[in-house]
Parts: C-alpha cells; sequence; structure tokens
C-alpha cells in the first residue's frame, strides 16, 4: 500500500516534467507564450528547455531560409511594353518575437511577401526600360541581324545600350521591399527573375515582326543568289561561245589546210597528164547529170560530148 502510495506522485512528477520539457532543433527557434501572450526571449539555439505546463505554450518558428514563389504579374515597362513577370525569393524569420507578435504564421507572411515583393517588382520594373530588365551588361551578343549593302555584309546588334541592368534592378527591389519586412521580424535574403515574356497581344506582334524580317532576309538571300546563278551561267554561255569559236577558227583552218595540200597533190598529179584530167572531170560530169530520169540533147561538135562520140565498142 505505502509502495503504490509513493508511485502516484512519481507518475504525476513525471507527467509534468514530460509536459514542461521541450527541445528547439537546428531548424527552429520557439517563443513561450502565456495566456496567448508572449513571455522571455525566444529560444533560437538548439537544445533542451522547459517551460511551465498547462500554462504556457511552445511556438515553434522556423529558423532555416524559406521560399517565395509570386504569381506571373503583366507590369508596363518605362518603354510602355507590356510584359508577364515571373518572380522567386528566398526569406527567413530574423526576430521571431517580432514575427510572432506582426504575422504570427507563414500563411499570413506568405500574404505580407505578396504585397511587399509583388509592389517593388511592379514599381522598378515600370521605371526602366524593357532591355534593363531583359540584360545584364553590354557584353557583345554572339547573335547579331546581318544585312547586304553594295556587296558587303553589315552587322548589327538590334539592342540599345544597357546603362542599369537586371542584376541592379534586383537589388533594388530587394532593398525597397526590405525595410517593410524588417518591421515584420523577416528579412528577405535574395529576389531574382525567374521568367520574363510578352503579353499575348505583344508577343504575336512581336513574332510577327520577326517573321517578315526573316522573311525579307530570306528573299534578300534568294534575290542574291538568283542574281549569282544568272551571273555563272552568263559567264558560263560567254565561255562557251568562246570555246566553240576558237575550235571552229582551228578546225576551219585545218581544213583549208588540208584542202590546199590536198589541191597542190591533185595539181602536181593531173599536171603530169592534162587529158587524163579532162577525161577525168569529163566523167564525173557525166556520172552527176545522166541517169534514167535526165535527158540531154548534145551537138556532136560539142566538147562534152567528145567522149562519149570517140567510144569504139569491141
Amino acid at each position: 500500500m505505502k509502495f503504490k502510495i509513493m508511485i502516484i506522485p512519481a507518475v504525476i512528477l513525471l507527467i509534468v516534467l514530460f509536459s514542461s520539457a521541450y527541445t528547439v532543433d537546428e531548424t527552429e527557434q520557439v517563443v513561450i507564450t502565456q495566456f496567448g501572450e508572449a513571455i522571455g526571449a525566444p529560444k533560437t539555439e538548439a537544445g533542451l528547455y522547459f517551460k511551465i505546463p498547462i500554462i504556457q505554450q511552445a511556438n515553434y518558428i522556423p529558423k532555416n531560409l524559406l521560399q517565395w514563389d509570386g504569381e506571373p504579374a503583366q507590369i508596363p515597362t518605362l518603354d510602355k511594353t507590356f510584359i508577364y513577370v515571373d518572380t522567386f525569393a528566398r526569406w527567413k524569420i530574423v526576430d521571431p518575437l517580432k514575427f510572432f507578435e506582426t504575422v504570427n504564421n507563414l500563411t499570413e507572411a506568405q500574404a505580407r511577401l505578396d504585397d511587399f515583393i509583388e509592389s517593388s517588382v511592379r514599381n522598378l520594373i515600370s521605371a526602366y526600360p524593357l532591355i534593363e530588365t531583359v540584360r545584364w551588361t553590354n557584353r557583345k551578343l554572339a547573335v547579331t541581324e546581318s544585312r547586304r549593302e553594295e556587296g558587303a555584309i553589315i552587322e548589327k546588334t538590334a539592342f540599345p545600350k544597357v546603362t542599369v541592368g537586371r542584376q541592379k534592378i534586383v537589388q533594388m527591389i530587394l532593398k525597397q521591399a526590405n525595410p517593410k519586412l524588417n518591421e515584420l521580424g523577416i528579412e528577405l535574403v535574395d529576389v531574382q527573375i525567374k521568367r520574363l515574356n510578352y503579353e499575348e497581344t505583344v508577343r504575336k506582334s512581336v513574332y510577327g515582326r520577326m517573321i517578315a524580317e526573316r522573311k525579307q532576309m530570306a528573299e534578300q538571300y534568294l534575290s542574291e543568289g538568283t542574281g549569282e546563278a544568272r551571273k555563272i551561267e552568263g559567264e558560263k554561255e560567254k565561255e562557251l561561245l568562246r570555246i566553240n569559236s576558237e575550235a571552229y577558227e582551228k578546225a576551219q583552218k585545218i581544213k583549208g589546210k588540208a584542202d590546199a595540200e590536198s589541191t597542190m597533190i591533185y595539181a602536181r598529179a593531173y599536171s603530169k597528164d592534162p587529158d587524163f584530167y579532162s577525161f577525168l572531170k569529163t566523167l564525173d560530169v557525166y556520172k552527176k547529170t545522166m541517169d534514167k530520169d535526165n535527158s540531154l540533147v548534145l551537138s556532136t561538135d560539142a566538147d562534152f560530148f567528145k567522149y562519149l562520140k570517140s567510144y569504139k565498142p569491141k
């Protein structure tokens, strides 16, 4: 009986001990509240701590980096170009007591981040031309727009000079939003632009202009190629005529030389016997003029008839 009486206080003591003890992880910090009011300093170091059971409550608040992902918003730039800007950020709770008293929970904190960060993004994006948000520096781009003028290729970039750049704009967003968030016990560690895109109607206009420019460049290259092809074909025809002309001239010279040599040979041969030459030539004329379809009326005194007249069959 005495043993049972001793066990009951021991159990009660253990229950009280366990309900009063709490641990803080490396990624957590704790604010102790009593009847809903924060008391004492926040527990920011990892370890084992104690509180008054039932009366006091341990409120755990994250200590590590947290993420914020904003909704894409349509924002007009300084040069009146409407774009969709999608941003994200990393933040942490640096003053858990102030955070607990002003925001109290992560859901409310996300809503406050939406207000302050999106407001700063809108202010800074609309204060500069589009090129400042797109590019970081004036580094020369590998891709350029090229055109031909009088046979020479002229390359030009289609981008104006960057004076601020995205990196500085992001830093200004961070600088503008942080003081408001510090009042909530929050520190904004980093803000970045995840994606930029044109508004739908602007995007269609840009795509249409890009297509028109590429078609114009294609037609220009096609026209230049056609002109070059015509030039090559003209040079080919000219060269072909020159070759044919030279070949014909050379052939005629060879033919003339051959005719002269054959005439000379004939002349030397026929000069040895003129009567025989006259006889052969007359036979050629007979062969060409006399056939079954022709009729000749000749005088017996004609020279053309003398070889026929002098023929005496055996």
